[in-house]
């Protein structure tokens, strides 16, 4: 005998994103460019001085602080945890949760839909206009949907585009019971952001992250700028000591190095641009305009074929032909791994 897990969750697979042994990996939309050396000493420093034998601070009081200043938000409205997954999961279960809906805008980013389940949110999946952005249509059909959370990506993931902040707001006030969570993960390569419109709309919460512009993916930080009300409602469902000490220690020492960070930013919009320009010059390829640090491109023929044949010679790319039909995803990398990456696709595509 064995125990019984809840129902339906053993027909459900894990979420992975795939991680295979490759020269170029431009598949998880990872900042190419590590921080700093100055980054990491710091952070050794502030490492030996961290009291590991004693629970973390439990408020996170000085990284919220100095993430406060930097955003120029509120200490009360801002909130930190394990990367912007935990947040997005603490908003479901505070404004999720059995009995109670989530609106998605699709294609979108998977992991919405998939903690909406792991919360038992209902999701709602409303559709994106052709061109992925944003419309009064979509507002109105949120409006018959009436869901108790809104989704809105922006720069969206797979699609690169960042989503209009007036559409933003117009979602808010035609659902002012609901809460609108606005996915930032990419916004600092490009698109408007939407904090503008919590300090009027106390139903917004703008989330971000550490691990793409801020080149931290390993420390597993992200963040929400809101409402202090709502950072209220997510210190009743968090866990006790949820960030650890050495996460906090590295998001301070990485908001002291932000505007290095941001120097990086630059550079990888090059390459972005890059790649763009070169996957349009090739005869029959759909690329789309991206806001992020990644870009959706149809090839001709099958995508799958294409994916194949560059992680033959070293390439790796996401295949998000269940999400967008013959759709590849590509991140942008250094300028030696874009190289790879256009000849490699060259090369398939002349076979």
């Amino acid at each position: 005998m064995s125990a019984e897990p809840r129902p339906g969750l053993r027909d459900t697979a894990p979420y992975h994103s795939p991680q295979l042994d490759v020269a170029v990996r431009l598949n998880t939309n990872e900042c190419p460019l590590p921080l700093p050396e100055g980054f990491a000493e710091e952070l050794a420093a502030a490492v030996r001085d961290l009291s590991l034998h004693r629970y973390p601070d439990g408020q996170m009081n000085e990284l919220r602080e100095r993430l406060a200043e930097r955003m120029d938000h509120s200490f009360e409205g801002s909130w930190v945890a394990n990367g912007s997954n935990e947040i997005l999961t603490q908003l479901l279960q505070a404004y999720g949760g059995s009995g109670r809906a989530a609106g998605t805008f699709e294609p979108t980013y998977l992991l919405h839909s998939r903690l909406c389940w792991l919360t038992q949110t209902s999701v709602v999946s409303l559709r994106l206009p052709e061109g992925f952005v944003l419309t009064e249509g979509q507002v109105d059909d949120a409006v018959t949907a009436a869901p108790d959370v809104v989704f809105v990506c922006s720069p969206n993931n797979p699609t690169g585009n960042a989503q209009p902040v007036q559409i933003t707001e117009a979602l808010a006030d035609a659902l002012p019971q609901s809460l609108v969570i606005v996915d930032e993960a990419y916004h600092e390569f490009g698109g408007e952001t939407a904090l503008k419109l919590v300090a009027d709309h106390p139903n917004v919460a703008v989330v971000r992250t550490f691990s793409k512009a801020f080149a931290m993916a390993g420390a597993r930080i992200g963040y929400v700028l809101a409402a202090p009300e709502v950072v209220e409602d997510l210190q009743r469902v968090r866990l006790p000591y949820h960030l650890s000490a050495l996460s906090q220690a590295a998001g301070i020492v990485g908001l002291r190095h932000h505007d290095e960070a941001n120097a990086s930013v630059e550079a990888i919009r090059s390459q972005r641009d890059r790649m763009a320009s070169r996957l349009e010059a090739m005869s029959g390829m759909t690329v789309y305009p991206s806001d992020a640090n990644f870009l959706l491109f149809v090839p001709p023929g099958d995508a799958r074929t294409l994916w194949q044949g560059l992680l033959d010679r070293g390439v790796l790319v996401r295949d998000m032909t269940a999400v967008v039909p013959n759709a590849l995803r590509v991140t942008a990398g250094t300028p030696e791994e874009v190289d790879l990456f256009l000849s490699a696709t060259r090369e398939v595509l002349a076979a």
